[in-house]
């Protein structure tokens, strides 16, 4: 069986993780989370960053942070995970989701601004795959209307637009340590600040409503409740293990690119037949090889497709059922304008098994798998 995931592991992490034991300090904001924000600092120029339990939580402090309220308006796509949306209906928000462009399975920039109501209060653009959205264009929209952007970069680490960094070009960037993504530490994530005025209150928010992190820096003699919050630190032990692949982050990302490039030179000729669709990365973006998708021509043939290969071994699995078409979606949210692409591409999708340490061999066997099903006489 060749697994869809394979958890980032460097062989580092177990003596990281130890160390921070032996310190005797386990729970948040000790010597390797402190190690990790500056690290993300330094990386995508970010006035600050604060590691979190997970990226779902990162979102909920750029809500706290952007003063959602009930009955504010977030604009963003559905073809997106459910934290995405969560983070501000907890604050009472109504979500309005925008169609896709197909090319890249984000969010259509254009289609934008005929969302905006006198109500709207956020766009939320997804950075999926770790190819970025159009942002000038999203910028340009939010600076006219004077709306915040939240950058949902959970699988943006190491991806740049027009060289900078994701999560670093809004009011606020989220990204996920999970275990699927291409850094973990099992469950984590991080919230980037752009504008240093933020930053006293997402510590706030970030440690229970109190101002304890000014009293861990000794800027106070104690510390009190002072305003809304929950416990959103991450272990120390998390942080270790996530150092330690931060320190061979340029490694881990070359591997995977490495890995996404073989894939699509193989499928390249299914493609030139018009059997399927490899994904499109726009000339201004530089992507982290998070993810290789395929898309074919309709659900029904992806239902095919992804039972032969499991039955030759081959985990590849498809990804979000759209937003608006679930229940809590057409509770909580509508979407504007016409559903064009985003029912129709994300019935066509499926991403094949990619991690760290892929070896080419496993590759061969999923193209393999996959040019069978197409040229050996199944029908397409």
């Amino acid at each position: 069986m060749i697994p869809f995931n394979v958890p980032p592991y460097t062989g580092d992490e177990d003596e990281y993780v130890l160390r921070a034991i032996h310190n005797h300090k386990i729970s948040g904001d000790g010597e390797y989370t402190k190690l990790c924000s500056k690290w993300f600092e330094e990386k995508t120029g970010a006035s600050k960053v604060l590691l979190t339990t997970s990226c779902t939580h990162a979102l909920e402090m750029a809500a706290m942070l952007a003063g959602i309220e009930p009955g504010d308006e977030v604009i963003m796509p559905s073809y997106t995970f459910v934290s995405t949306a969560n983070a501000f209906v907890l604050r009472g928000a109504r979500i309005v989701f925008v169609d896709i462009r197909p090319d890249t399975m984000n969010i259509d920039e254009k289609l934008i601004e005929e969302a905006i109501t006198d109500k709207t209060k956020a766009i939320v653009p997804v950075h999926y795959a770790g190819v970025a959205c159009e942002m000038d264009t999203i910028m340009d929209i939010a600076a006219r209307h004077n709306l915040i952007v939240i950058e949902d970069a959970a699988q943006g680490v190491m991806s740049t637009y027009k060289g900078r960094s994701l999560g670093s070009i809004g009011d606020f960037g989220c990204y996920s340590f999970h275990e699927t993504k291409n850094y973990s530490m099992g469950e984590g994530g991080a919230l980037l600040i752009k504008d240093p005025s933020y930053i006293e209150k997402a510590e706030i928010i970030r440690e229970k409503g109190t101002n304890r992190s000014k009293f861990y820096r000794g800027e106070i003699d104690k510390y009190t409740w002072v305003d809304e919050g929950s416990s959103y630190l991450p272990s120390e032990i998390n942080a270790a293990y996530l150092y330690a692949q931060l320190m061979r982050a340029d490694e881990i990302n070359n591997d995977r690119l490495k890995s996404w490039n073989r894939y699509y030179e193989l499928l390249e000729p299914l493609q030139n037949k018009g059997l399927i669709e490899l994904p499109k990365v726009p000339n201004e973006c530089e992507h982290n090889g998070h993810m290789f998708y395929v898309k074919v021509r309709d659900i029904e043939v992806r239902t095919r497709c992804l039972a032969y290969m499991k039955e030759s071994g081959v985990l590849a699995v498809f990804h979000y059922v759209p937003l608006h078409s679930s229940p809590a979606g057409l509770e909580y949210g509508r979407f504007n304008a016409d559903d064009e692409y985003t029912t129709i591409e994300s019935g066509k999708l499926f991403r094949l098994p990619m991690y760290y340490g892929m070896k080419d061999a496993e590759i061969n066997n999923v193209v393999s798998d996959i040019k069978s099903f197409f040229l050996n006489g199944s029908k397409n």
